[in-house]
């Protein structure tokens, strides 16, 4: 390789353009493995965001009466500490995925893929062995919940408009199988 007019030449094997290449291709794959991972872990994690509202503000029932509240008051909370992306309709839209991908089918998908399987939501387990759960207890449900959203939030997010909940799973599997983007999903 050259360094310049007047420098001194240094000559790297020919070997060098593969060793370049594999270490470019390694961490290309391994960006896009934390992406990958990063996505699934937040979009697991809205899906929990979305089943505690529900939980809070209706025990599980379809509607409250003051649900709109409960949002406001944690979408200005949230967005203050966190910043952008906890809106009312961000909000909503965590409260309609969990609603549309119910806990049992989560929990028995994600179990029939782990020997460690998810029986109980957090709270189920909290109830009923009177102990809070670790930050690290929680990040590993968390990590075997996020296994059950390979595809992107975004893609959630769109999929939230199909009405039909065999339709939804048909393009959720479909998207996933050709590796559709969300503008192909749409």
């Amino acid at each position: 390789i050259e360094r310049g007019p007047g420098k001194a030449a240094s000559k790297l094997p020919t070997a060098y353009g593969d060793v370049h290449s594999a270490v470019v291709e390694l961490l290309e794959t391994a960006r896009l493995a934390a992406a990958r991972s990063v996505n699934a872990l937040m979009t697991a994690s809205y899906w929990e965001i979305g089943r505690r509202i529900v939980e809070f503000e209706q025990g599980g029932k379809e509607r409250a009466e003051y649900g709109q509240q409960l949002l406001k008051r944690l979408s200005a909370d949230l967005t203050g500490r966190f910043g952008r992306g906890f809106g009312v309709i961000n909000l909503q839209q965590m409260r309609n995925f969990y609603l549309c991908w119910p806990s049992d089918h989560i929990h028995q998908t994600a179990s029939n893929n782990f020997s460690n399987p998810i029986h109980k939501t957090m709270s189920d387990k909290s109830v009923t062995t009177g102990i809070v759960q670790t930050p690290s207890a929680q990040l590993t449900n968390l990590a075997a919940l996020a296994t059950r959203f390979p595809l992107p939030w975004s893609a959630y997010v769109r999929l939230l408009s199909v009405k039909s909940e065999t339709a939804r799973a048909f393009y959720e599997t479909e998207a996933l199988r050709c590796g559709w983007s969300v503008r192909q999903l749409d």
